[in-house]
């Protein structure tokens, strides 16, 4: 289990970032969709706008959570090539890949 860890300003940033701005404008859209009875059909209907307003607002939600996925990918992509840097100068300097199991002397031929 691990222990209680404290919100700190950039992680709780993060989180409204990453997950609750686009889960709130995904709402909206629902909400402007609901409003405008769900059709889009003509400009007499005096709803579709509404209805239009929160396809797009459900559009640019998705994209908001798409370009914060992209970023965590590269986020990600940047720790593994440190991680792999790390291992290679591990081998430089040991002549064994950090995850191998030392060689026993005793067990030489």
């Amino acid at each position: 289990m691990e222990p209680h860890t404290r919100y700190t300003p950039g992680g709780l940033i993060l989180k409204l970032t990453r997950l609750w701005l686009p889960l709130a404008i995904a709402v909206a859209g629902v909400v402007l969709i609901v409003i405008g009875h769900g059709r889009y059909s003509d400009l007499a209907n005096s709803r579709s706008l509404e209805s239009a307003a929160g396809v797009a607002l459900l559009l640019v939600a998705l994209i908001v959570w798409m370009v914060n996925w992209m970023f965590r990918l590269s986020v990600r992509s940047n720790l593994d090539r440190e991680d792999e840097e790390a291992a290679r100068v591990y081998f430089d300097r040991t002549g064994r890949w950090p995850d191998e199991e030392p060689e026993d002397p005793r067990f030489e031929p």
